[in-house]
């Protein structure tokens, strides 16, 4: 399955004074006490977050080839250069806890989220400027991104020069001879693009995440909090990535704890307190049968498919040698062969990739037939959504500057997105039993879910969190949906919640649930960062005399309908990515130099009545 990949558009254009960045200024470079070789880079960033007295820092932790030894990754022969943005709480950071973000993909990039959704603030339709989010998650949360693996975003192996072709999507390498650039042409630094210098999946991506907390944790100067509880939120594919991470980092603890990890300057215990998981993709056979659910009979009433493209769906998950059975074989080979699923056998990985292939062309691929966004199933094309500002934000260089880049940004690594197919990592076992293991050591797990999302829907994630078996799992399955109450005025969505799992239904809202519901999802974050009930926010997950808090309601959220509402029809071109907003024929018009472009979008009557507020003298190209 292609959750980002498909519609990527690798964001580069021209410096306006340079063709490549220049070196970032006032670094400050500190060397790990444990390990001269390991160093971390960091500087004050003074844009996004403008709130008075409120910091935040962005920077890289460098680790050198062959750090990963001595977790078993052989021939690691390229350094990881792990690019972090950290925001203070706007309230009393030293005693808030710290939450983790990373974006799916497999390759999406956490930087941009800083400009949107859970971030600080927001990008204006100009592309070059901003304004505070009042509900970011850094309200009253430390928050920590960070593009991982590395490749991903301004994450990075070694540094190439490329050129880029924003209509067909050509990357070729380059020497010291340099192309001339225009609208649809760009060169750029980019990482190595080597598809054999990442991690192949997402254990190995554990691993080396682990390294990169050790040295975050111990060695970055600004953050020395007297809450030092860390939580993590993983989004879309991130539904794989975070129980991984989650879990190795609770392992390696033990490891610690118990004398078998003895590696010096890496002894940091990692105070592990809430694992969220937003809109997530986790476990293929069971989540799988939620596609044609969902294409038919979800609480918005549209039937996206005909009863023969849904006949056939059905057919494909459960036929001899369709999607369901090759997902057993993937899981069965894995754990007979390959159990630690890192990829050592070959065999293991083709089939593996085989069987998520196959579910993914003829399971969920077939809802492309509906005209309507795999996002936001309300909305008739993905063409209609609000075009990504943050990338023309992103290629400012002022805002490169401040941001202490060392290469150009980009929203998707296909690079990070080859190596996990390869591996086949998508349909592999055991994400399921990694949550129980984290509830059973006293984890939280938060389960979050847009009701209008369809490529990782709220459907196959509830199969998901009641296929859990760990110690609470009957008084899990008994508690009902309750309202989740955002405010005085609006209920946000309905939650069933047993003490430390809970699952969220975010009532009007697609893939990722703070871009459209950003109230609601701050409020669920940080009732369930801070032991409440996602409910109200008004009740101890445990009281003081040791009840543990169960929610009450209907036992079915499906039997609660939602109106269509608030779906946008003005369609805009952005040529910052072109495959995901603009028509063939703009396409065509880009491509051939007939298209006007001002602030990168397309003049046409839709742009200039959706954004009339970036129209006149203030449009111009690039401006």
């Amino acid at each position: 399955m292609e959750i980002l990949i498909t519609s990527i558009l690798l964001t580069l254009f021209q410096c306006v004074q340079a063709q490549f960045l220049p070196k970032p200024k006032d670094v400050t470079v500190i060397r790990s006490k444990f390990n001269q070789d390991v160093s971390i880079s960091y500087k004050q960033v003074h844009i996004c977050e403008t709130t008075p007295g409120v910091k935040s820092w962005s920077g890289y932790v460098n680790l050198p080839p062959g750090i990963l030894s001595d977790l078993g990754v052989e021939n690691q022969t390229w350094p990881i250069n792990t690019f972090f943005w950290f925001f203070q709480a706007r309230k009393d950071p030293l005693n808030s806890p710290l939450l983790i973000w990373i974006n799916g993909g497999p390759g999406g990039s956490s930087s941009g989220n800083p400009l949107g959704s859970s971030g600080s603030c927001r990008v204006k339709p100009d592309g070059n400027s901003t304004f505070l989010n009042e509900w970011s998650w850094n309200r009253n949360i430390n928050m920590l991104y960070v593009d991982q693996p590395v490749q991903v975003g301004l994450s990075y192996d070694t540094l190439q020069k490329i050129s880029y072709n924003l209509v067909n999507g050509n990357v070729t390498l380059l020497n010291d001879t340099i192309p001339e650039q225009n609208t649809t042409l760009a060169v750029g630094l980019w990482p190595s693009t080597d598809t054999y210098r990442t991690s192949p999946g997402s254990i190995h991506g554990a691993y080396a995440f682990w390294k990169f907390a050790q040295v975050f944790f111990q060695d970055f100067p600004e953050h020395r909090p007297k809450d030092t509880r860390i939580s993590l939120s993983g989004v879309s594919y991130g539904g794989k990535y975070a129980p991984a991470i989650f879990a190795f980092f609770e392992e390696q603890n033990e490891r610690i704890r118990n004398g078998t990890w003895t590696v010096k300057g890496q002894q940091k215990i990692l105070n592990l307190d809430t694992l969220i998981l937003d809109s997530g993709c986790i476990d293929l056979p069971v989540s799988w049968f939620s596609y044609p659910e969902m294409a038919v009979n979800n609480t918005y009433g549209i039937v996206g498919v005909n009863d023969t493209i849904l006949a056939n769906m059905t057919d494909n998950l459960h036929k001899p040698g369709g999607c369901l059975d090759q997902a057993y074989q993937c899981g069965n080979l894995s754990e007979r062969y390959d159990p630690l699923n890192v990829g050592i056998n070959e065999t293991v990985n083709d089939v593996c990739f085989r069987a998520g292939k196959f579910c993914d062309d003829w399971v969920q691929g077939p809802f492309g037939n509906s005209k309507r966004s795999f996002y936001d199933i309300t909305v008739p094309s993905a063409l209609s959504r609000t075009p990504p500002f943050s990338r023309a934000y992103l290629q400012r260089p002022h805002v490169q500057e401040a941001l202490g880049m060392r290469l150009n940004w980009s929203s998707g690594s296909p690079w990070v997105a080859e190596a996990f197919r390869r591996e086949g990592d998508f349909a592999r076992p055991g994400w399921i039993g990694k949550l129980a293991y984290l509830l059973e050591r006293g984890i939280k797990v938060a389960f979050v879910y847009g009701d209008k999302d369809y490529i990782c829907n709220w459907i196959g994630g509830e199969a998901v969190s009641l296929a859990i078996n760990y110690t609470d799992t009957a008084k899990f399955h008994a508690a009902g949906y309750a309202d989740i109450v955002t405010n005085d005025s609006y209920v946000g969505g309905q939650v069933r919640q047993y003490g430390n799992l809970s699952f969220s239904r975010v009532f009007q809202t697609g893939h990722g649930i703070a871009g459209q519901q950003p109230e609601t999802a701050e409020k669920i974050v940080y009732r369930a960062l801070f032991d409440l009930d996602i409910a109200t926010g008004k009740e101890p997950v445990t009281a003081e005399n040791g009840t543990i808090y169960s929610s009450v309601g209907v036992a079915d959220s499906r039997t609660v309908k939602s109106e269509v509402i608030g779906v946008s029809v003005l369609q805009v071109c952005y040529i910052l990515d072109l495959n995901s907003t603009c028509t063939p024929d703009q396409k065509t018009a880009v491509a051939n130099g007939t298209a006007v472009i001002r602030n990168y979008m397309v003049v046409d009557k839709n742009s200039t009545q959706r954004y009339p507020e970036i129209g006149g003298d203030n449009w111009g190209y690039g401006a």
